[in-house]
């Protein structure tokens, strides 16, 4: 095959867009700029010893071909071939008929144009994250003919020619990495051989192999987070690839010869019914996606997608500790509740007092009453500002829980049907909950004054945004109900930015039943976001590990909830695994007395110290938890490094046995080190031994926390 490649440096990362000379076909492949010279030529055809019973006059079969950078289908076109309808859309012959038409640079971007002989244009838009090694991806659909087209499937992104450092089909080193999540047990690394996945190649190359997933619906971390990764385990090099959408998505692990290919976007016509017509001279832009190749493994690679969010201002730089009373009244709180657990912790390092689901008006015992976002006055007797204004006069910033996108069935919201999304012409209703449609003005009038009014004229200062269920494949109101979900989330995040815009001193915390939006796109539009719904689980530390593959510590909300029948070594277990994110607080922390009250003034005062680390640094997982999550064994640790390698931060946890007698934390950096702060149980001892921090665990579901500062020459 003859073929042309324009290559770009950023960074340490070398671009190369080839392009088929005779086809103009055009794909793009990243790689390390430092492992240019380890590119191998491959093998052009299929050689395995079954070729020589073919007849002589079969063609030989192509071992690689150029996969496009866009993917697109197209009503109308065919489908594509090769045993793919069903699995996959990729490679139609609506992809497969762009052609090169030009590229440029406009800026950090380098901007390639695609065309088509049935008259509609790609252009696919790269942007350099400058100092991340950090790429954005996105794609625009311009139709250039003189009548309408309906798009099935546009991707955001799509890297071909894995692993450009195997002559052949790799066989057993390469590896598809994967986030699965569910309620409550979010981000659980699912790590898989080509093999096992049956992502071979066929013997001829003819039939494709696909892993499609990803989710259908509005909640975005629902089956897995919307990110991937592919390894090439011999030549040690990872590609990895993030969705930022908080709707229907998908990503698509592709193989038809040696070269596997990753893809991802918004999900298409069959994963998730969507389908969008564009009308003469009109365009259609993506999502967008991030993308980044480095030298080892998934955690690497993860670890520097975290670069495209921005730093917080600096209202959050210390990251201030949160208290969260969610599971201390379970939906029920009242003004002195509340002022109650103000008082213990006026003059400490909680500066958030959140009044979480029950402050509206509602009979006692009633659940089913959210969208009119009346104040109960019988718990609040004043108004919530009297109770703003007392949790001020304190030192803290008061602040409160909505789940605006919803009426319940008690609400007289719940009858606006005329202004909630529909399907097949009825009401969508999921248990209990009926879905405003942020298509609608008149929805953003009515939230502008139930949410955004009630935090100006109370003074409240932090928000909680839950949302906790699903609209599923879509609904009506446009030409597929994948793209009136589409449009529908768009109209969504147009209300968090007016949020944003309006009460510019607002910290937000994005929650959906826990962490089901962690997605970069609502992500960067809150302040932080919260890591599950297990508040009184033994599996919090996995869950809170997890996430931290995925997500800055610095916006990642992890919480401790603690009670007054705790045992000073349940308390630690349950307070070290808040040093993972950002510390919540909840359950009866305000009335901790004795030993108990002085592990919890220390946890404050060394989260404060480590501060630094957590917000800028790199993170790094040991240890073997066994099969199940709910039902844990062995040892887990997080060791993260500041990012001038003065200071390391620990946490580590053991579950049921069997575990390690003693824990043995490998620090990874040369010089010396000194513990500067602990956390763990008296009968515990916690030493350095060389590189290695030692760790003598008395018993099962016990925790440590040590804060490190180099003494040596880095």
């Amino acid at each position: 095959m003859k073929t042309r490649i324009i290559e770009h440096t950023w960074g340490d990362t070398l671009l190369r867009y080839r392009i088929d000379c005779e086809n103009g076909r055009t794909g793009l492949e990243i790689i390390p700029a430092a492992m240019a010279g380890r590119v191998v030529e491959r093998r052009e055809f299929f050689d395995g010893p079954e070729m020589a019973f073919l007849p002589q006059h079969w063609p030989d079969f192509p071992a690689w071909e150029i996969d496009s950078m866009v993917q697109v289908g197209v009503r109308g076109l065919p489908a594509p071939d090769r045993f793919a309808q069903g699995r996959s859309m990729r490679n139609s012959p609506a992809t497969e008929g762009l052609r090169f038409q030009g590229q440029r640079a406009e800026g950090h971007s380098i901007i390639t144009t695609l065309g088509h002989p049935a008259g509609y244009e790609c252009e696919h838009v790269l942007t350099w994250l400058e100092g991340t090694g950090v790429l954005e991806c996105r794609t625009r659909f311009l139709n250039r003919s003189e009548k309408p087209l309906v798009l099935t499937m546009l991707s955001s992104f799509s890297l071909c020619g894995i692993s450009p450092f195997q002559r052949d089909g790799a066989a057993g080193k390469l590896r598809l990495h994967r986030c699965r999540s569910a309620w409550s047990a979010e981000g659980r690394l699912d790590s898989r051989l080509f093999e096992e996945l049956q992502l071979e190649p066929s013997w001829t190359g003819h039939s494709v192999s696909c892993e499609r997933f990803g989710q259908a619906g509005s909640l975005p971390v629902r089956g897995f987070f919307p990110f991937a990764a592919m390894e090439d385990t011999d030549a040690g090099v990872t590609w990895a690839a993030q969705i930022a959408w908080p709707g229907s998505w998908q990503m698509e692990a592709y193989r038809r010869n040696d070269c596997a290919c990753l893809s991802g976007g918004l999900a298409d016509w069959e994963f998730g019914h969507w389908a969008k017509e564009i009308a003469p001279g009109d365009s259609f832009e993506t999502p967008s996606a991030f993308l980044t190749v480095v030298q080892g493994g998934v955690d690497e690679a993860a670890q520097r997608l975290q670069a495209l969010y921005t730093e917080e201002d600096v209202s959050q730089q210390c990251l201030p500790v949160i208290c969260n009373e969610w599971c201390t009244s379970w939906g029920a709180p009242t003004h002195d509740s509340i002022l109650a657990m103000a008082d213990r912790f006026r003059d400490t390092p909680v500066r958030y007092l959140v009044i979480d689901d029950g402050w509206t008006d509602r009979p006692p015992g009633v659940t089913l009453e959210n969208g009119d976002w009346e104040v109960n006055t019988r718990s609040f007797p004043d108004g919530l500002k009297a109770t703003a204004d007392a949790v001020r006069a304190r030192g803290m910033v008061p602040g409160i829980w909505f789940e605006f996108e919803v009426a319940t069935r008690l609400a007289k919201a719940y009858g606006e049907v005329s202004h909630q999304l529909h399907r097949d012409g009825v009401p969508i209703e999921v248990g209990t909950r009926r879905f405003w449609d942020f298509r609608d003005p008149w929805v953003h009038d009515y939230l502008a004054e139930k949410v955004i009014g009630l935090l100006r004229d109370a003074g409240i200062g932090y928000l909680k945004v839950d949302y906790n269920d699903t609209i599923g494949i879509g609904c009506d109101g446009a030409e597929s109900p994948g793209e009136a979900l589409r449009t529908h989330i768009e109209g969504v995040i147009r209300f968090f930015r007016k949020i944003r815009e309006e009460l510019p001193e607002l910290v937000l915390e994005i929650c959906a039943s826990g962490g089901q939006r962690l997605e970069p796109l609502l992500m960067g539009i809150g302040t932080m976001g919260s890591f599950s719904d297990a508040h009184e689980t033994l599996e919090i530390p996995i869950i809170a590990a997890n996430g931290v593959r995925l997500i800055p510590p610095r916006k990642y909300q992890t919480w401790a909830v603690l009670h007054r029948s705790d045992t000073p070594q349940r308390l630690i277990y349950s307070l070290a695994s808040t040093f993972l994110g950002r510390m919540c607080l909840s359950g009866e922390a305000h009335q901790l007395e004795g030993t108990q009250q002085e592990l919890l003034t220390r946890a404050l005062a060394l989260y404060q110290n480590v501060t630094p680390i957590l917000r800028r640094g790199t993170s790094k997982r040991h240890g073997t938890t066994g099969p199940s999550q709910r039902h844990p064994t062995g040892w887990q640790a997080v060791a993260r490094t500041a990012s001038d390698g003065s200071a390391m931060l620990v946490v580590c946890h053991v579950f049921a046995s069997p575990f390690p007698t003693a824990v043995e934390i490998p620090l990874g950096q040369t010089g010396e080190w000194e513990i500067a702060g602990d956390l763990h149980a008296l009968d515990e001892t916690l030493s350095l031994r060389g590189d290695r921090l030692i760790w003598i665990p008395n018993n099962e579901f016990r925790a440590c926390v040590a804060w490190l500062k180099r003494t040596g020459s880095v």
